[in-house]
C-alpha cells in the first residue's frame, strides 16, 4: 500500500455511475418505481448491499486502505423502458480517496439488482460503472457524462 502517512486529512468524496440493461420484461414489472421479487424488494437491498460493499473495499481490493466513511448515498433511477441507472457517492476526511468506494458501491449494486432479478430475465447487462466526480486531496475531477 502507498503510504499517505505525510499527507493532509481534507474532505474528500467521489461519486460513481454504473449504467445497467433490464429490458422491459423487468422493468414492467415495476410498480411506483419499485419491484419486489421473491427474494424481496430489489432497490432497496441493492442500495444496502452496496452500502455494505463501500465499507468492505479495503478486504476486496488488496491495495486498499480500510477508511472511515463518514457517509455514502446510493440512488438508483429508471431511465427508460429498458435502463436503469446507479449513482454511489462517499465522503470522508481523510488523507486517501474514496473513488474506488465509490466504483465498489456502484458494482455492487448492479450485481445485486441482476441477481434478484435474474429469475424474471437473465438479459440484464451490467453496461458501464465509471467515475463521474472525485473531489479532495492533489486533484478534482468532474467527467462530462
Amino acid at each position: 500500500m502507498v503510504n499517505v502517512g505525510d499527507k493532509k486529512i481534507t474532505h474528500r468524496k467521489a461519486t460513481a455511475k454504473t449504467s445497467m440493461f433490464l429490458g422491459e420484461e423487468i422493468i414492467s414489472h415495476f410498480e411506483n418505481d419499485e419491484l419486489t421479487t421473491k427474494k424481496g424488494p430489489v432497490f432497496q437491498t441493492a442500495i444496502i448491499a452496496g452500502i455494505q460493499a463501500v465499507k468492505k473495499t479495503s478486504e476486496l481490493i488488496p491495495m486498499c486502505h480500510p477508511l472511515m466513511i463518514n457517509g455514502v448515498d446510493i440512488d438508483i433511477k429508471i431511465i427508460n423502458k429498458e435502463e436503469i441507472e446507479i449513482v454511489c457517492s462517499v465522503e470522508i476526511e481523510g488523507k486517501t480517496g474514496v473513488e474506488m468506494e465509490a466504483l465498489t458501491g456502484a458494482s455492487v449494486t448492479a450485481l445485486t439488482v441482476y441477481d434478484m432479478c435474474k429469475a424474471i430475465s437473465q438479459k440484464m447487462v451490467i453496461k458501464e460503472t465509471k467515475l463521474v466526480e472525485k473531489t479532495g486531496g492533489k486533484s478534482d475531477i468532474k467527467v462530462n457524462e
